[in-house]
């Protein structure tokens, strides 16, 4: 009886381990994830203000 509760209290133990792992990591590359869209949100910002505008597609000449 003593040896199937510890080895119960052992799996619980482990699956909560692994839960907190794998939370960890989803949380570390959603922050990873945010990081890179800003970056890409600024490169494209700042592509944007070096081009000309385009009035209504008509070119001229």
């Amino acid at each position: 009886m003593d040896l199937s509760i510890v080895l119960v209290a052992a799996v619980l133990a482990s699956l909560a381990l692994g839960v907190l792992l794998a939370h960890g990591i989803c949380v570390a590359m959603f922050q990873i994830f945010r990081i890179h869209s800003r970056q890409v949100a600024m490169t494209r910002s700042a592509r944007t203000a070096m081009k000309p505008a385009v009035t209504g597609g008509v070119v001229e000449g």
